[in-house]
């Protein structure tokens, strides 16, 4: 049997059950000699030496050798060694386990408090974390941690799929209606493909009997359209698109809203004026929901929320924007309200999030313009 001293979110109860596949008892320790602090420009924590400072945390003591190699698998993919340190409890020192980062990985910022973190990222860490260990044994740890950042977003895009949904002509969702037998993840990276054996019950009642299926994984995203309800205009986005390339289509250059992924930790609004700011260089006014929805349900587990963006919108102020460490390279088109109608009519606006918005805004603008 062997005891750990945790010092950052493994102290979060959830995920430490999570990683341990069990619950299990701590009590309040501390480490000399060192202080914990957000790891510079990351979303967890980091123990470095400090003379005069001490860690507090948790002692978990009579973990299983299973119980160990799952606290591996989980920290050492991140970088983190176990090294075995005395650490001071209320009852006198014990010698325990304790997850160090390698040298020079990181940079110490601000001071880290356990609840800041499990307010802002708690939940998702979590469910990220029931994915990160199903892969236990299919996958090496190093792999999922390259690809944790992905992981992150796919465990937020479960949270806000869990939310309570309207059911009043398809079907309300039960939780015996599914039945998965097995889930493979043959290629990931910045996104998945999972293959899943899932039964299903059918209109009849019965349930099915398990057939296979194929998804590609892809998380949570908002659109954003800025429109100028005084000019009546609206700024779109151009950009390099691999699908359409893939396709065999020479017209791979897309008309688009500003479009990205929702990051880990804030909302799809947050992101909407992230976005905004990064592919077009514009602080949006108020924003208005168009639609939320799966763009094709039947192969994408993406789901998008698509807004329009109150905005001013001068002569002058569409450029080329985008981020030079994501290879972006977007430039702006600022363009009437009844041109964008026309590239939806002509076929040169071609996706349909863009699409959906430019409906949603035609049904809206009169009243947008007359300021309601």
């Amino acid at each position: 049997m062997v005891a750990f001293f945790f010092y950052g979110t493994l102290c979060h109860p959830p995920l430490l059950e999570t990683v341990l596949g069990r619950a299990a008892a701590t009590r309040p320790a501390r480490l000399a000699g060192h202080s914990v602090a957000w790891a510079e420009g990351a979303a967890f924590p980091l123990i470095f030496p400090a003379p005069d400072g001490t860690a507090e945390g948790l002692l978990c003591e009579g973990l299983s050798g299973e119980d160990a190699a799952r606290l591996d698998f989980y920290e050492g993919g991140f970088g983190y060694d176990a090294r075995t340190l005395r650490v001071e409890t209320d009852n006198g020192p014990v010698e325990a386990r304790v997850y160090l980062p390698r040298p020079g990985l990181w940079q110490p910022g601000q001071a880290w408090r356990l609840a800041d973190w499990a307010g802002r990222y708690g939940p998702t860490a979590v469910a990220t974390a029931q994915d990160f260990m199903a892969l236990r044994g299919k996958l090496p740890a190093s792999a999922l941690a390259a690809r944790y950042g992905a992981m992150l977003v796919r465990g937020a895009s479960r949270l806000r799929a869990a939310a309570p949904q309207p059911a009043t002509l398809r079907r309300a969702p039960r939780a015996d209606d599914l039945h998965v037998t097995a889930r493979e993840v043959p290629y990931a990276r910045f996104f998945a493909v999972e293959e899943w054996r899932v039964g299903w019950r059918q209109f009849d009642g019965a349930m099915n009997a398990p057939v296979d299926r194929a998804v590609f994984v892809s998380c949570d995203a908002v659109t954003v359209l800025p429109y100028d309800p005084v000019r009546d205009r609206v700024l779109l986005i151009e950009q390099f698109r691999a699908g359409p390339m893939a396709r065999g289509d020479a017209a791979a250059w897309q008309l688009e809203a500003i479009a990205g992924r929702i990051d880990a930790g804030e909302t799809p609004e947050e992101a909407a004026r992230r976005e905004a700011v990064e592919e077009a260089g514009l602080t949006l006014g108020p924003l208005l929901p168009a639609a939320s929805y799966y763009p094709s349900p039947g192969i994408l587990t993406e789901y998008l929320y698509s807004y329009v963006g109150l905005a001013d919108l001068p002569d002058g102020i569409a450029g080329v924007f985008g981020q030079a460490d994501e290879a972006e390279d977007i430039r702006g088109h600022l363009i009437a309200f009844d041109h964008m109608m026309e590239l939806v009519a002509s076929g040169e606006i071609a996706n349909s999030p863009l699409i959906l918005t430019a409906l949603w805004l035609q049904r809206e603008r009169a009243r947008l313009r007359a300021g309601l």
